[in-house]
């Protein structure tokens, strides 16, 4: 939890709307109210503080069912693709890192099976050509196993040639880049660099065990749509993916939340996610101290999968080096914004629905997080989008 003086008195003190930021918490509350989530915690900031924030719901912490609280920590997923990209952006700032460069220029054991092609840039937004890849959840502690991995690892296709997200497998590689070129552990490195300069003792990619008792369990609600369903909805049925309900509860395991797998594992607050992308949009910390080059910021959040198409939603997928960029061809709510975003508001959601972003036309960010995870990805989907578009709305007039 963020200290004090990061939160405002008032939502007003930090150019909030009151009564839209009440709008957004009872939106927020609805579906806790209403019995489908357990939980859920959600912060809206704006000028380097947090305007409001509130938990709702209970949640289970360490095998004990309990009201969740702002203290509460949650597993935010895939949010954490930002998390390791602002890492990786520090490297690229101090001329330690080239996203033009072939990873085997940093990692020669990963340059097998024809995957000596690859390119960093290629690894953050999701071109790479190994989506699948395999490296199982009781390994991810084990670095010798992760480079085992990387050996064995085959394309699926040619590296540059098509997009596909890659849920885990890309990110292992950025991991495996940050500790060789700082020769620092990857979940040190982001406590050292990233979350004790930013004042946020929360922000964390792999949790100490002893801590784990603080993260609420997750646990799946509702009913999967069936494919009659999506075709009467006009959407595509979601592609199988290791992003299933084995592997998401063995985040409910210590060992796994402590492994911090870089592309889906952080573990933290709405407050301390608002905060981060609150220093995103200035590259600076609370005090002021330049943590991201002005230069490097535009760089990274420049789109850079122009021609490419999301095989899912059959759309530009607008990536940055490792952020989404919603985009100005109104389909900003399929890639996790909401419809008042601005066009170059940036950020990345989360399996389960975590939501995080900042928009640099207004200067809000948001975080929102729940232990709930529906299996109705269509209701969690325009969740998303509800939250999204009235937290963008949120500035006073």
């Amino acid at each position: 939890m963020p200290a004090a003086h990061f939160f405002a008195q008032e939502p007003a003190a930090a150019g909030l709307d009151p009564a839209k930021v009440q709008a957004l918490f009872d939106r927020a509350q609805r579906e806790v109210a209403e019995g489908l989530l357990p939980s859920c915690q959600i912060a809206i900031a704006r000028k380097g503080k947090i305007g409001a924030m509130r938990t709702f719901g209970r949640a289970v912490h360490g095998g004990v069912e309990k009201p969740a609280t702002d203290q509460t920590l949650y597993v935010i997923f895939s949010c954490t693709k930002a998390i390791m990209a602002s890492a990786a952006w520090l490297l690229i700032d101090e001329g330690k890192l080239d996203p033009a460069r072939r990873v085997v220029d940093y990692i020669p054991e990963f340059g097998t099976n024809g995957k000596e092609v690859v390119t960093v840039e290629q690894l953050l937004i999701h071109t790479a050509g190994f989506p699948d890849a395999p490296y199982a959840q009781s390994d991810w502690l084990d670095r010798a196993k992760r480079l085992k991995c990387f050996t064995n690892w085959r394309l699926q296709w040619e590296p540059g040639s098509k997009y596909t997200y890659h849920p885990t497998s890309s990110f292992w590689v950025i991991a495996e880049i940050v500790e060789r070129q700082s020769g620092i552990d990857f979940r040190e490195f982001v406590r050292r660099r990233i979350a004790r300069p930013l004042g946020l003792p929360d922000l964390r990619v792999g949790i100490p065990r002893d801590q784990s008792t603080r993260v609420a369990d997750l646990v799946y609600v509702g009913e999967a749509l069936k494919p009659e369903d999506y075709a009467k909805l006009g959407f595509p049925v979601p592609p199988e993916t290791e992003v299933n309900e084995t592997a998401i509860l063995g985040f409910n395991l210590p060992s796994v939340r402590e492994a911090g797998v870089p592309g889906g594992g952080a573990v933290t607050t709405a407050a301390d996610m608002a905060l981060f992308y609150q220093a995103l949009l200035t590259g600076r910390a609370h005090d002021g101290t330049r943590i991201w080059s002005e230069e490097v910021l535009r760089d990274v959040m420049r789109v850079r999968t122009e021609g490419y198409v999301d095989p899912v939603f059959g759309q530009p997928p607008n990536r940055g080096l490792g952020v989404v960029i919603a985009g100005d061809d109104g389909k900003a709510n399929l890639r996790g914004f909401g419809k008042t975003n601005s066009p170059t508001t940036f950020g990345h959601g989360g399996a389960g629905g975590q939501l995080a972003w900042g928009d640099p036309a207004t200067g809000i960010s948001i975080g929102y997080c729940t232990n709930g995870f529906d299996r109705n990805d269509i209701r969690q989907g325009r969740r998303g989008v509800a939250l999204s578009s009235l937290a963008a709305s949120c500035g006073a007039p």
